[in-house]
This record gives C-alpha cells, sequence and structure tokens, in this order.
C-alpha cells in the first residue's frame, strides 16, 4: 500500500508540489492556456494553484467537477512519480477559495437559522470538499450539529439543533 504525504516531511510535500506544478505546466501548455502555477504547504498537504489565465475558468467546470477531476488526476501524476499517495489540493483561478467563502456563509446562516427555529434543515448534495467546509461553519456556531447523509453523488449535510 502506498504511503501517504501524512506521514511526510515538508520536504516531501515541496516535492510533491512541484511534481504536480510540472504536470500542470505541461497540461496548460497542450491546451494553450496561459496561467502562473503557484506552489505552497498548508495544514500537512501540498498546495497548487494556477492564476491569470482568462481560459482558466473552463477547466474548473460546472459546480467544480472539471477541478476535481484535474485535482484526481494530478494527484495520480504525483503518485506515479513519487510512490506516495498525494493529499494536494488544487485551486484554479481562485474558484476554490470563493467557494469556502460562499459555503462558509452557508453553513452559518443555516446553523443560525436552525438554532432560532429548533428544525432541522437538508442542504443539497455536495462534494466531500463542500460537506467539510459547511460541516466546519457550523461546528463554529454553538448549539447546533451537522452530519453528512446518504450516499455519493447524493450525499448531503444535514444541520441539526443539539439536544
Amino acid at each position: 500500500m502506498p504511503k501517504t504525504a501524512e506521514s511526510g516531511s515538508e520536504d516531501q510535500l515541496i516535492k510533491e508540489g512541484d511534481i504536480a506544478g510540472d504536470y500542470l505546466e505541461r497540461l496548460l501548455d497542450i491546451l494553450d492556456y496561459d496561467g502562473d502555477i503557484d506552489l505552497d504547504v498548508e495544514a500537512g498537504r501540498a498546495i497548487v494553484s494556477i492564476d491569470g489565465g482568462e481560459d482558466l475558468v473552463k477547466l474548473v467546470g460546472d459546480r467544480g467537477q472539471g477541478l476535481e477531476s484535474l485535482q484526481e488526476l494530478t494527484r495520480l501524476a504525483v503518485q506515479q512519480a513519487s510512490g506516495n499517495r498525494s493529499r494536494l489540493m488544487l485551486d484554479i483561478a481562485g474558484w476554490r477559495q470563493s467557494r469556502r467563502d460562499e459555503l462558509t456563509e452557508l453553513g452559518t446562516r443555516t446553523a443560525q437559522e436552525v438554532k432560532e427555529s429548533g428544525e432541522s434543515v437538508r442542504l443539497r448534495p455536495m462534494t466531500p470538499f463542500e460537506r467539510k467546509v459547511v460541516h466546519d461553519a457550523v461546528a463554529a456556531v454553538k448549539g447546533v450539529s451537522s452530519e453528512s447523509e446518504g450516499e455519493e453523488p447524493r450525499r448531503q449535510v444535514v444541520v441539526f439543533r443539539d439536544k
């Protein structure tokens, strides 16, 4: 079973970022898209972001589906080159950060509504990334909790008042 980057050092994560950056640079060249690739290490994972080109939003796709797919392909490229399973996070044209901000606001607002009304709320199906952001936002509001229910790809966050 491949090792994960979680057990690795910051140097290993930087190497993963470099491999991912090279892979994504080749992809941008093939597509003839402009973009600047930025590499970072945060919270025990390599963070790779691509910014700058007008065409980049096309890579994000509908509701980030293209971005999620490209992230998985990039993780596979890193695994193939390094022998380690990667947890790298990819952002394109700031989409993931913008989405994180929207979801944090949604989670906080929903938690406040549930706290006031006492009625549980089931949100629309979300990706694992989206659900984590909502769970984190709900956890910051006292008196309410959240859990995920259902099966992928229809898995949803349910927010409820604590008993």
